[in-house]
This record gives C-alpha cells, sequence and structure tokens, in this order.
C-alpha cells in the first residue's frame, strides 16, 4: 500500500495571500485524503469502480457544496475554499473532484441559484451531508459542444410533464438519487427538471471501457415517457444561460483541480529526481532534468497567480465566463503537460501504479475535453477578446 509523500509546491509563497481559515480548510482535505483515498486509488482505478465509502468524508470535508449557505446544509465558504478542496482532491485523483464538482456546482448550485424553496429544503440538505448523491444531465450522444441543438424534450401534459430522451457521458449517473436534467419544452426553451431515482421510465445504466476516470463512475440517462411533477422544474432561470452558469462554477473548480494534479506530477518528480541515480550521480543534477523541472514550477506557479485571483474575482461577483473559461484551458493544459514531463523523469517506473504519474495523464485525457473542449474554451476568450463568435456560424 503506497504511502502518500505529497509536499505541497509554493515558490511564489502564495500561502501568504491566504488567510488562515483557508489553510485550515485545505489542510483538512489534505490530511483526509492521504489517510483515507491515497492509500486506495490505486486499486479503485485498476478495478475501474468508484469507492463509494469516500462519499461520507467528502461531505464531511465540506467537499459537497462548499459555498452553499448554512440554512441550507452547507458550510458556507467561499469560493477560494471551494478552489482548495478541489485542489487537494484532483491532486489525488480527477475522478474524486469529477464526483465532488458536480455534486456542488452542476447539482447544488443549480437548485439553490434556480430551484424553489421547497426544493432547496428537500433536497441541499441532503446532497450537503452525502445523504443523497446527485448527477446533471446536459450533454447528449449527438450534442456536446453545442448544447443547444439538444433533442431531450417535454410536453405539459396538464398535470405534469412528459420526458422524452436521453443523455451521455453523465458523472455519478448510476448512484444518483437525483438528476438535474435539461430539456427544451415545446416552443424549444431551455429549462432544468429534477428527476428523480425510481421514477417510472427513468434509468441510469452504467458505462463501461473506460481509460480515464476509471475510478469514478459515468453513465447515461435514458427517458422513456417519464412523467415528471410540475413541482420538479427549476422555476429561477430557463435557456441556455441556466446550465451555462452552472458549468461557470464547474470550471472554476476544474482550474483549481487540475493545478493540483499538475502540482502532484511535480512533487514526485522532483523527489524521484534526486532519489534516482544514473552515472553514479542523482538524475536531478542534469541540466535537461533541471529543465524540466524548472518549467515545471514556472507553470505550476502561473497557474497558481490566475486561479488565486480568479477566485477573489468571483468571491466579489466579479468573474465573468471568459476568464473563467481561460483558467480552465490553461490549467488543464499545463498539468498534461506536466505529467508527461514527469513520465519522462520517472523513466520506466512513469508507467507503473507505483506513482500517480500515468493515471493522472489518463484522467487528464478526459478533463481537457469534457465541460468545455481545450478548443471551445480557446474559441470563446477568441470571441471575448474580438467580439467575434468563431464557433456559431448562421447557415
Amino acid at each position: 500500500m503506497a504511502t502518500d509523500q505529497y509536499v505541497h509546491p509554493d515558490y511564489y509563497n502564495m500561502d501568504d495571500l491566504l488567510t488562515e481559515e483557508h489553510k485550515l480548510i485545505r489542510e483538512s482535505a489534505r490530511q483526509w485524503i492521504k489517510k483515507e483515498v491515497s492509500p486506495i486509488i490505486e486499486d479503485y482505478y485498476e478495478r475501474a469502480e468508484f469507492p463509494n465509502q469516500v462519499i461520507k468524508g467528502l461531505a464531511e470535508i465540506g467537499a459537497f457544496g462548499p459555498y452553499i449557505p448554512e440554512e441550507y446544509g452547507g458550510p458556507g465558504l467561499d469560493q477560494i475554499s471551494y478552489g482548495l478542496i478541489m485542489q487537494e482532491l484532483e491532486r489525488c485523483d480527477s475522478g474524486l473532484r469529477s464526483t465532488a464538482s458536480v455534486q456542488s456546482s452542476l447539482v447544488m448550485y443549480p437548485i439553490w441559484k434556480y430551484g424553489s424553496e421547497e426544493q432547496k429544503k428537500k433536497w441541499l440538505p441532503k446532497l450537503a451531508s452525502g445523504e443523497a448523491v446527485g448527477c446533471f444531465g446536459l450533454t447528449e450522444p449527438d450534442h456536446g459542444s453545442n448544447p443547444g441543438g439538444m433533442i431531450t424534450n417535454f410536453k405539459d401534459m396538464g398535470d405534469h410533464y412528459l420526458l422524452n430522451g436521453a443523455k451521455m457521458w453523465i458523472s455519478n449517473a448510476p448512484i444518483s438519487e437525483v438528476a438535474v436534467v435539461w430539456a427544451k419544452n415545446e416552443e424549444g426553451r431551455i429549462h432544468g427538471l429534477l428527476v428523480e431515482r425510481g421514477m417510472e421510465g427513468f434509468s441510469a445504466p452504467e458505462m463501461h471501457g473506460k481509460h480515464s476516470l476509471r475510478a469514478s463512475i459515468t453513465g447515461e440517462l435514458l427517458f422513456d415517457n417519464v412523467k415528471v411533477p410540475k413541482d420538479n422544474i427549476l422555476p429561477g432561470k430557463s435557456g441556455l444561460g441556466a446550465p451555462l452558469g452552472c458549468l461557470d462554477s464547474a470550471r472554476f473548480g476544474i482550474a483549481w483541480g487540475a493545478l493540483g494534479a499538475a502540482m502532484d506530477c511535480y512533487d514526485s518528480a522532483l523527489r524521484y529526481s534526486k532519489e534516482r541515480t544514473q552515472f553514479d550521480v542523482p538524475i536531478a543534477s542534469f541540466q535537461l532534468t533541471q529543465k524540466k523541472l524548472a518549467e515545471m514550477i514556472t507553470e505550476i506557479t502561473k497557474a497558481q497567480l490566475l486561479t488565486l485571483r480568479l477566485g477573489q474575482l468571483r468571491n466579489e461577483g466579479k468573474a465573468t465566463s471568459a476568464q473563467i473559461s481561460m483558467a480552465k484551458r490553461n490549467n488543464v493544459e499545463i498539468a498534461l503537460k506536466i505529467a508527461r514531463e514527469a513520465r519522462q523523469i520517472h523513466g520506466a517506473m512513469g508507467i507503473t501504479n507505483e506513482y500517480s504519474i500515468m493515471r493522472h495523464m489518463a484522467n487528464l485525457e478526459s478533463v481537457v475535453t469534457y465541460e468545455g473542449t481545450h478548443d471551445i474554451h480557446l474559441l470563446i476568450t477568441g470571441m471575448d477578446i474580438t467580439g467575434i463568435p468563431a464557433f456559431k456560424r448562421e447557415l
């Protein structure tokens, strides 16, 4: 059983910019991960299973809806605290962070922001405590980067809605008690519906065969004439902007989380390079190894500054969707590059499960695609600075 030796890299003394509460929250998450998750994560990844027993611990460290107010069962923390928790989770495994960020930003966030008071009181305390797990249904088999093209729909049947369609690549789906499902009404307007486990015609089969995010659970959402009570529609916001607002929160968490994976790869590579000797000296003494390490810590430091400033802006309610998009894209990109360079420093050992490098690399290949692909985020930045959209054409 592997011992988690992780040491947090902080080249620019970023901790000086955090509050004592921030550091305490981060330390609590880190210690729980080192004790409860790091020793088992490789085994669950190998078996392609989600460790269900960690749900209670995730709730206890505040990983489910950290910013949800206390009146609804959340800890009422700020956005930087949320980011730091996601960073610690993904430092361990991207799948672990996916589980928490879906629960927080894609399930609890829309219920909190767009839900009725009754919906908030019914679901938020159970989701915050881990008593219930939720999922988010936006992506469809034929509509990923263009969610507005969705075909999942619902009709008003008088005393209920009738929901039909399918969603794909849905984290947490097979174990969820509730799904926040985005569908079009008869006028083509997108709304959020709370679809509950056990509703007739609703199923959530698990997807298999993944080479990435193997320690998280992924499934489909299938709706065959599902009768959804009218009280289950989210009344606070409709249109494509509603699910995109949730994705802003999730992408913010990913920006912090991917940085955590990069930091873990760097920390492992630095330690290994000092211990591994060739030609009678540590490989850390070679110029090309030092080049790799120096470039890694530089990119990590730049990303730390990017995410902290973004957290400050989000605390102030000033962070734009485009700013969040930039951080998600940049941090996942540098994390992938650092994972690949770290694998080279580890040599052949880098492909074994004795180290986390190859698992991070495989996981990040999903993270670079989901919740906005690398290319789409580039075009979001391009549109923001030019005022010209490049990813939608009028035919």
